[in-house]
């Protein structure tokens, strides 16, 4: 008997698979990957000590239109619509079971850990739009959950499943000693959309794109972001981490900009043309206000698109005050 999990990586995924294995069920991590959340190490060594296969699934093409852009249930506190996240992963998981000799679901669910998304309203909500009501096990609060196909056909005995409920964490970090599960992130969740200031800045690129892509997405993790004249995006790194992974994730027409001769930032302006020279000026005097030529009357910024640094243009520039720099999102 094998079940398919959604295997966030987190103990209570962890802990679901461990009571399933010790019926003797085969388990199979799937994990979903979007420019939101997954992908990990952090998972891939959750699923190592449990000593699960692990399925990497990058469902962008159909997450954004299908979930994030037009979600049944809404949104929560952010722009995180996790009933719809749900059921989507449910779906397309259920859809796979075949491919994968899989005979049902298993998630690490608990029954009003989170309010809005994890109330008997909002699972019931899930179990419906995913298309497998009776076929999602949660075993960790089976017991006050209506009995599943699995446990009606003797597949799992329900008496050795569990009834945990709310957000109390006691009962987990027990049986996180009881399985020797050791490694684990903390509860607070790993999905960017629950988090304002990245779901502020989500917002505001959903206004100005129908079909945002990949490229419009990542850049949302990195730096400080400014809109300039016409909607057009001004990053700024913060460190040299940020500033690698820009350089790295910088489309061809994009345009890079560097202090000359004093250490700084890089920033990335997007969607402007070369020949926009009060804007890319703009540009270059914000990115000398957070250089350390901040306090010069005047300073040289070289701009270039990427990999042609060796062909830079050179602008004179003065740095921004803080009062004149524009609000950052």
């Amino acid at each position: 008997m094998k079940a398919i999990s959604l295997f966030s990586g987190g103990l209570d995924s962890q802990l679901a698979v461990r009571l399933l294995q010790e019926q003797g069920i085969e388990v199979l991590g799937f994990n979903f990957v979007t420019p939101f959340f997954g992908g990990t190490q952090t998972i891939e060594a959750a699923a190592r000590q449990l000593g699960i296969e692990l399925v990497n699934l990058d469902v962008t093409e159909d997450y954004i239109p299908g979930v994030l852009q037009n979600p049944v249930y809404g949104y929560g506190k952010n722009m995180n619509p996790c009933i719809d996240c749900h059921a989507f992963m449910f779906r397309t998981a259920g859809d796979l079971m075949q491919r994968y000799d899989a005979s049902f679901l298993v998630t690490g669910e608990v029954l009003g850990q989170r309010p809005m998304s994890q109330n008997r309203s909002a699972l019931n909500a899930v179990d419906k739009l995913s298309g497998y009501r009776g076929w999602i096990v949660r075993p960790l609060s089976a017991k006050l959950l209506p009995p599943t196909q699995p446990e009606e056909r003797g597949w799992i005995d329900r008496e050795k499943l569990l009834d945990i409920q709310g957000r109390g964490r006691t009962r987990q970090m027990e049986l996180a000693e009881k399985y020797g599960v050791k490694d684990y992130p903390s509860p607070a969740g790993g999905c960017l959309l629950t988090d304002i200031s990245f779901s502020r800045r989500l917002k505001r690129v959903m206004q100005y794109h129908d079909s945002p892509q990949v490229h419009d997405l990542n850049i949302l993790k990195l730096g400080r972001h400014f809109y300039l004249q016409d909607n057009k995006l001004l990053l700024v790194g913060r460190n040299q981490g940020e500033n690698k992974r820009m350089e790295e994730g910088a489309l061809p027409e994009d345009i890079l900009l560097k202090v000359a001769q004093r250490p700084g930032p890089l920033g990335l302006l997007r969607g402007a043309e070369a020949t926009e020279a009060d804007l890319v000026r703009q540009a270059a005097a914000i990115v000398a206000r957070y250089s350390d030529a901040k306090n010069e009357p005047r300073t040289t910024v070289k701009w270039y698109h990427p990999g042609w640094e060796d062909q830079c243009e050179l602008l004179e520039v003065t740095p921004l005050t803080p009062a004149e720099v524009p609000s950052g999102i």
